[in-house]
C-alpha cells in the first residue's frame, strides 16, 4: 500500500517522521478514518469538513485544498489496486525546536486494507464495560487513545469489545464510535462530549424516517430502561450492544430495530456510488 506524506506518494513501508515531532513529544495530533464503497470515498464532503474542522481547533494548517486532496485519494486508490480501501488521515504538529511550538505539521494519507472489526458482532451483538471518563476535545479525533490501550486486557478478560464512557451522570460515547438506546419506538442518543460521528449522521437520518429520535442528554440510569442499545462507527456499521457491564440490554439479544437500521445502512452502502 501506498501513503501521501508532505507532498509526495510513497510506499507505506518509506514513510517516517523524526522523533521531535509533538504528535510523538506531546501527543499532539489528529486523525480521521474513512472508507470507500465501490470505489467511492463514503460522504467525503463530511468527512472533508469534520477533519478541516478538527484541524481549525487545533491550529494545524491543511496544506491542501479539498480538490487536491481528493485526487491524492483517487491515485492512492489506484495503486492499492483493490475493489474497496480505507483511508487514515493523521495531522501532527510537525517538528518542534522546543518540544512545544508549531512550526509546519506533517500530514500522512494513509491507503489501508479494510479491517474486519468484528463483522459478526453485527449480528450478535457485543458487550461494553462503563467507563467513567469524558475525551478532551470530544469533537475531534486527536491521537489520544490512551485509556482503550491501557484496558485492552481487562475488556478482553471480561470479553468486552469496547469502554463506554460517561461522567457526571451522562452517557457520552464509546472510545471510537458513538451510541444510542432505544426505548420502545423511541431512539435516544447523547448531543455532547462526543464526536459527531459520520455513521452516526447517516443513521439518524435512516432512523427520522420510522422512529421518534431524541438527540438530548442520555442519563447513566436510562440504560436501565433500554430496549435495544448500540454503537455506530465506520467499521462497525450498526452494532448491536447487548450487554453494559452486568446489566443486560433488553432479552440479549440484537433488537429488532437495531436490526432493521443495520439492514438499511447495508442496503445504503452496497449501492453507494452506483
Amino acid at each position: 500500500m501506498h501513503c501521501y506524506f508532505n507532498g509526495a506518494i510513497i510506499p507505506v513501508e518509506q514513510a517516517s517522521v523524526k522523533i521531535n515531532d509533538l504528535a510523538l513529544l506531546r501527543g499532539y495530533g489528529l486523525f480521521d478514518y474513512f472508507r470507500t464503497y465501490n470505489g467511492v470515498p463514503f460522504q467525503w464532503d463530511w468527512y472533508w469538513a469534520r477533519f478541516t474542522r478538527s484541524a481549525e481547533v487545533l491550529r494545524l494548517p491543511v496544506a491542501m485544498t479539498q480538490a487536491q486532496t481528493a485526487e491524492v485519494l483517487a491515485e492512492l486508490y489506484r495503486l492499492a489496486d483493490q475493489p474497496d480501501i480505507a483511508y487514515r488521515f493523521v495531522l501532527t504538529g510537525g517538528y518542534s525546536p522546543d518540544s512545544v511550538s508549531v512550526v509546519e505539521p506533517n500530514w500522512l494519507i494513509i491507503a489501508e486494507n479494510l479491517p474486519k472489526d468484528n463483522p459478526e458482532g453485527r449480528y450478535r451483538g457485543i458487550k461494553v464495560l462503563p467507563f467513567e471518563f469524558v475525551r478532551d476535545l470530544p469533537e475531534l479525533k486527536s491521537t489520544n487513545y490512551l485509556h482503550m490501550i491501557r484496558l485492552a486486557a481487562e475488556m478482553k478478560s471480561q470479553g468486552a469489545a469496547d469502554l463506554l464512557y460517561h461522567k457526571d451522570g451522562e452517557v457520552s460515547e464509546l472510545t471510537r464510535s458513538n451510541f444510542f438506546i432505544f426505548k420502545g419506538d423511541t431512539l435516544i442518543t447523547p448531543h455532547q462530549n462526543i464526536l459527531h460521528g459520520i455513521t452516526r449522521r447517516v443513521v439518524l437520518g435512516l432512523a427520522e424516517k420510522e422512529f421518534k429520535v431524541e438527540v438530548r442528554p442520555l442519563l447513566v440510569e436510562e440504560l436501565e430502561e433500554a430496549d435495544e442499545a448500540f454503537t455506530t462507527s465506520t467499521t462497525k456499521w450498526v452494532m448491536p450492544v447487548v450487554q453494559i457491564g452486568r446489566q443486560i440490554v433488553g432479552d440479549g439479544k440484537p433488537g429488532v430495530r437495531t436490526l432493521k437500521l443495520l439492514e438499511q445502512f447495508e442496503k445504503l452502502v452496497t449501492g453507494y456510488g452506483v
